[in-house]
C-alpha cells in the first residue's frame, strides 16, 4: 500500500492556484499511519538524535508519534503567541504569505542532536525559520523530515543550500 494513494489533493485551496496536499486522509488511516511512523523512524534508527522538533500543526502529530516510538522528547514548534514561557521567534515568507513561529529558549539545551519534523515541504520557508531557531537556542540540526515535498516549489534546494540536509517520503509534481 503506498503512503502517497493515502494523500488526498485539494485544488484551489488556501487560495486559486494551489493543489493542496491533505495528508488527513493519511492519518486516518490507521495501516497508512503506522506505515508513515514506521518509514520514518526506519530512517533514523542507530543515528544519534537527542529530541524531535514538530512544527505546528500537522508535525506535531508526525513527529510527536515518531518522538514516542523512538523513546525521545518532543518539543514544538508553534505559532506566535501560543508558548507560555519566555520564547524566541523568527518571521518568514510562505508560498502564500507571512507568518511568524516560535520556540520556548529552554527547549533544546546547547549541543542537542534535533530532528525536525513536519508533514510537508513546499518554499521552505516554515522549515528554514524553523531550523533558524533550532541553531540560535544551541541545537545541532541533524535533518529534516517530511511526509510530502512539493519539489517545484524548490523547498528542499533552499534547505541544502542552508547547509540542512532533507528527506521525505513521497514528492508531489505540480503546485
Amino acid at each position: 500500500m503506498p503512503i502517497r494513494s493515502k494523500i488526498r489533493t485539494i485544488p484551489n485551496y488556501p487560495k486559486p492556484g494551489i493543489m493542496f496536499r491533505d495528508i488527513t486522509t493519511l492519518l486516518k488511516d490507521r495501516e497508512g499511519f503506522a506505515m508513515t511512523i514506521d518509514q520514518l523512524c526506519a530512517r533514523y534508527s542507530g543515528k544519534r538524535i537527542d529530541v524531535i522538533a514538530g512544527i505546528e500543526a500537522r508535525g506535531f502529530i508526525i513527529g510527536a508519534a515518531m518522538a514516542l516510538r523512538m523513546k525521545l522528547g518532543f518539543v514544538p514548534i508553534r505559532k506566535k503567541g501560543k508558548l507560555p514561557g519566555p520564547t524566541i521567534g523568527v518571521s518568514y515568507k510562505l508560498e502564500y504569505g507571512e507568518d511568524h513561529i516560535e520556540i520556548h529558549q529552554d527547549a533544546i539545551q546547547k549541543g542537542e542532536r534535533v530532528l525536525l519534523v513536519d508533514d510537508l515541504i513546499a518554499t521552505g520557508g516554515t522549515a528554514l525559520g524553523a531550523a533558524e531557531l533550532i541553531r540560535r537556542i544551541g541545537g545541532e540540526l541533524i535533518e529534516a523530515c517530511f511526509i510530502v515535498d512539493l519539489p517545484e516549489l524548490k523547498g528542499g534546494e533552499k534547505l541544502r543550500q542552508n547547509g540542512i540536509p532533507y528527506f521525505s517520503l513521497v514528492d508531489f509534481e505540480g503546485e
